[in-house]
């Protein structure tokens, strides 16, 4: 047996809110990590895993209970604990104005590495990494991907004994993602001992070991597997009826009490059902995954009610359906000799929902923000709700509403005062203003949380209130920047029940996500890099691009790869001296 490395029996921890109320972060948790091995926290927001993992760094202490790091008991000796564990918080602190050697340095400084280490040490990080190339670059010119791999080496400079990672992928594309997961299974099977919290599945479905957490309880742990054994028998495939889209179905589903999970996929709906009262015409069964088994505890935790967010508009989106909603044609937005955005072009049509896909630094946010309004376009044309923004940019945002990356709330103000904030800038007054304040309040169920600040608020909820806010001057169009980075799997059902909703009332989305299973609510989608369009389709032409492994079906995730990694590859080529390797 390997010795274990992390030990907690019965921690408690408590915190105290600026309301005076109390919160339970931890409540009776226990579990182990052992020598070499790779556990995965994983829960819904406010479930308990940042602050597990930051006792477990001796950042703070339990109120109850013992927790053992190297045998180190936290509690009694957390400086000697911070020494030898390695921790990467989820936004790690790089200095934009430092290269990433500057970057390097200065963390081996902070922790008192030798010169002869950095020897051994540097080489081996930059090409774990595949940093070697970019050390004198400065970290702000980094990629968001290049950024999180930077931050795992500053972690690793010191070479710690057991690492801890708050959510390292989130906000990051598929193929930074794949390159990260490379690196912390790399170190494993060289020994070293790695705890991490995630809210991707699939990640937790590749680790030796899973701890669910909910409420600050834990409601499983073991082998991924024994996870998905909780579906068994429960899981199944859909096709949606004819003239019904796949996320139509899965809005449906959702609203039955005693369907568990329902997700399209592959243009098909994957149904995870209670028990047999549930039947949907040609659904067929399909092996369980750890996603079903955790969608169980989850329901089963938070008492098996069906899943939010369907949601009524006071009135339908205006328009005709089927007409143009958005026009781009060639747009370009230079900074300075940098293209960021390179003769782009798509039409999205009303009600539909486009779907923006790219690595990180692809130039998604950038045509967002002049979709918006927000920057001006360097070169080509641009019409959103018929108006053209170079000529009529204020009018045209009244038409628009859009969610940022970070939600832009005042993190100061309460949940009612960010709303009443956000219907007077949009002009609403008098009985209006009140009355979207009341139906967003009622559409979101935030009333239970009006007087709270908004920086106070779980993850899931600052989200709601971003959409309330978006929503309510009543928009046409609909602009969401990467919304679910970082939510829970029933969080983001929650939310693409809403966005189902509003698009069949009308309202036009274009939205841009790094999780490639939620292109599958698209009716089409764009694929980006390098400020260019490299396909464009439904999800199912684009998955056809895909190069899946034998004997599976094809994914968006492995289209997205496949789609990028040919460009970049054939980019190459071009570059390549005549004669010489690619």
């Amino acid at each position: 047996m390997s010795a274990p490395v992390l030990v907690g029996r019965d921690i408690h921890k408590a915190f105290r809110r600026d309301t005076g109320e109390t919160v339970q972060a931890l409540d009776g948790v226990g579990l182990q990590a052992d020598r070499g091995t790779l556990t995965a926290l994983v829960g819904p927001d406010g479930a308990g895993k940042t602050t597990l993992i930051r006792l477990a760094c001796g950042l703070m202490t339990a109120d109850n209970g013992e927790l053992k790091v190297l045998d180190i008991d936290v509690a009694a000796d957390r400086q000697q604990v911070q020494s030898r564990v390695g921790y990467m918080p989820q936004r790690f602190g790089l200095y934009d104005d430092l290269t990433v050697q500057e970057n390097l340095n200065l963390y081996a400084d902070l922790h008192g590495v030798t010169g002869e280490e950095r020897k051994k040490s540097y080489p081996q990080l930059m090409s774990m990494t595949a940093l070697g190339p970019f050390a004198d670059r400065l970290a702000g010119q980094l990629s968001g991907g290049m950024k999180q791999k930077l931050g795992l080496a500053c972690t690793l400079v010191r070479s710690p004994e057991l690492l801890l990672l708050d959510e390292p992928t989130v906000g990051v594309d598929p193929l930074s993602r794949r390159e990260l997961w490379e690196i912390i299974l790399q170190l494993v099977q060289k020994g070293l001992t790695v705890l991490l919290s995630t809210s991707y599945m699939d990640e937790a479905e590749r680790c030796g070991r899973v701890v669910v957490l909910y409420n600050g309880k834990v409601l499983a742990q073991g082998p991924p597997a024994e996870v998905s054994k909780l579906a068994d028998g429960h899981a199944f495939l859909a096709d949606p009826p004819a003239g019904q889209k796949a996320r139509g179905l899965q809005a449906r589903l959702l609203d039955l009490a005693n369907v568990v999970d329902a997700v399209p996929e592959g243009g098909r709906v994957r149904l995870v059902r209670k028990d047999e009262s549930v039947t949907v015409p040609g659904m067929v069964p399909t092996p369980a995954r750890f996603e079903d088994g955790f969608m169980i505890l989850l329901r089963r935790a938070a008492g098996d009610r069906p899943v939010g967010g369907s949601m009524k508009l006071d009135r339908p989106a205006a328009g005709r359906d089927g007409e143009v909603v958005v026009e781009v044609h060639d747009l370009v937005r230079m900074f300075g000799t940098f293209t960021a955005v390179d003769h782009v072009s798509f039409t999205v049509r009303r009600g539909e929902i486009f779907g923006l896909l790219g690595p990180n630094g692809a130039g998604k946010t950038t045509t967002f923000r002049m979709l918006c309004g927000l920057l001006t376009v360097t070169g080509g044309t641009l019409k959103v709700a018929g108006a053209d923004l170079r000529r009529a940019g204020a009018s045209a945002r009244q038409r628009i509403g859009y969610v940022a990356q970070k939600f832009s709330l005042y993190g100061q103000l309460s949940v009612a005062e960010n709303l009443g904030f956000f219907a007077s800038a949009y002009g609403l007054r008098g009985d209006r203003k009140r009355q979207r304040i009341e139906w967003a309040m009622q559409q979101f169920e935030l009333k239970p949380l009006a007087g709270l600040p908004s920086g106070q608020l779980p993850g899931g909820f600052k989200q709601r209130l971003a959409m309330a806010a978006a929503l309510i001057h009543e928009p046409e169009l609909l602009f969401l920047d990467e919304p679910t980075s970082g939510a829970d799997p029933l969080a983001r059902r929650e939310f693409w029940r809403r966005i189902t909703a509003l698009a069949e009332q009308g309202v036009t989305v274009i939205v841009t996500t790094h999780f490639m299973e939620e292109a599958e609510y698209c009716d089409r989608v764009a694929v980006m890099d390098g400020g260019r369009i490299l396909a464009q389709g439904t999800p199912a032409e684009i998955r056809q691009r895909a190069r899946p492994e034998p004997g599976r079906e094809p994914t968006m995730e492995d289209a997205f790869i496949a789609v990028v990694e040919e460009s970049r590859h054939s980019a190459s080529a071009e570059k390549a001296p005549a004669g010489g390797a690619a």
